[in-house]
């Protein structure tokens, strides 16, 4: 026996971890609504469903939870959504432009301001 020790304790945790890995399923948002839709038309029971999608009842539950209160948000007027990015970028590029007329228009007057000071001490 000349295994060195430890050596299958490492070799079954980076299996177990390898399964984990694998077992671990990521749900788009289709398919979280799908299922909770199927939960809420209540045709078969919460457990039935989360056993034959492969979920636990807790994970349905938050995601029931999450669904509903974002459709409660929504039906309660507060409406307000996310800008996309050419939008932000497009507010951006126009505040930065109104900034640079206003400036230009600020230092003109300035100067149209001075140079009515200055005549008119040369009037004196």
């Amino acid at each position: 026996m000349n295994k060195k020790p430890g050596t299958s304790k490492d070799a079954a945790d980076k299996l177990v971890k390898n399964i984990r890995r694998k077992t671990r399923q990521t749900y788009s948002a289709e398919e979280k609504i799908r299922i909770v839709l199927a939960g809420l038309r209540g045709e078969e029971s919460i457990s039935a469903l989360c056993r034959r999608e492969g979920i636990s009842d807790s994970l349905y539950y938050t995601w029931s939870k999450e669904f509903l209160e974002a459709g409660k948000r929504r039906l309660s007027g507060d409406t307000a959504r996310q800008a996309t990015s050419p939008e932000v970028k497009e507010l951006r590029s126009e505040a930065m432009a109104l900034k640079e007329c206003v400036a230009d228009l600020t230092l003109e007057n300035r100067l149209l301001k001075k140079s009515m000071t200055g005549a008119r001490e040369f009037e004196e």
